[in-house]
């Protein structure tokens, strides 16, 4: 079993930066693929970004392609996300997500934190 805890949420405005972290419980992160992904009012949840379990290999949506940067410290049991150049179409809940599996679709993590609010303002 594994617990997952965004924080780092935050109103900002555009053009500002924000960093989450999703910190782990019960198991190390080494074992998973780490994912983020978002969920605006009234719409279906996306993916943003995942990162292999050696942080490797990381892929992004292309909305947030060189802007976003996902890391992860696995001696740490954290997992990052640093979103500059902020847009008022990044606000939503962002959840952070641990899977063996771990592709861009949401049914193939396994653990879900409770999500973090991101407001950006224009």
């Amino acid at each position: 079993q594994v617990q997952l805890v965004e924080s780092g949420g935050g109103l900002v405005q555009a053009g500002g930066s924000l960093r989450l972290s999703c910190a782990a419980s019960g198991r190390t992160l080494g074992s998973y693929v780490m994912g983020w992904f978002r969920q605006a009012a009234g719409k279906e949840r996306e993916f943003v970004s995942r990162i292999s379990r050696s942080a490797g290999r990381t892929t992004y949506v292309d909305s947030v392609k060189g802007r976003f940067t996902i890391s992860r410290d696995n001696a740490k049991n954290t997992v990052y996300l640093q979103m500059n150049s902020l847009k008022p179409e990044d606000t939503a809940v962002y959840y952070c997500a641990a899977g063996v599996g771990g592709s861009y679709v949401g049914g193939s993590y396994d653990y879900w934190g409770q999500g973090t609010q991101v407001t950006v303002s224009s």
